[in-house]
C-alpha cells in the first residue's frame, strides 16, 4: 500500500516539473507517464 506522503511527494515532483521552463514535447510525454503511474497507485489503493 502506498503511503500518503509518497503520493504527495510524487504530486509535488510533477508540479515542479510542469512549472519548469524547460518543458518540451519529450518532457511533457514523460510527465504524463509519471502522472498515469501515480493515478494507478491511487486507484490500486481504492480497490484494495
Amino acid at each position: 500500500m502506498r503511503e500518503e506522503s509518497e503520493i504527495r511527494e510524487q504530486y509535488e515532483f510533477l508540479q515542479d516539473e510542469l512549472d519548469s521552463e524547460e518543458m518540451n514535447h519529450e518532457s511533457v510525454r514523460q510527465m504524463f507517464t509519471y502522472y498515469k503511474r501515480a493515478l494507478g497507485w491511487v486507484l490500486e489503493e481504492e480497490h484494495m
